[in-house]
């Protein structure tokens, strides 16, 4: 199974909210994901909600980042 960390939206029309998710290459963007790994806000330009450890874990067992979850991952702060 080869996985991928990307974003899946939710939230209501017009008002986007996006998650980061853990999922199955072959799934849909909006289907069912292994794990969430972090939530983003488009309209204020933040994370709401950010897991660095699980990121860097999932990478660490060979997920490729999308591109949008790049973008999304380099708001995060550096600690």
């Amino acid at each position: 199974m080869a996985v991928k960390v990307r974003i899946s939206r939710i939230g209501k029309k017009h008002a986007p909210v996006f998650r980061l998710v853990a999922v199955d290459s072959r799934s849909k963007r909006d289907g069912k994901s292994i794990e969430v790994l972090g939530t983003y806000d488009p309209l204020r330009h933040e994370l709401v909600q950010f897991h660095a450890e699980r990121i860097a874990y999932w990478v660490s067992q060979g997920a490729q980042l999308s591109d949008a979850a790049k973008r999304i991952c380099k708001l995060a702060p550096k600690s």
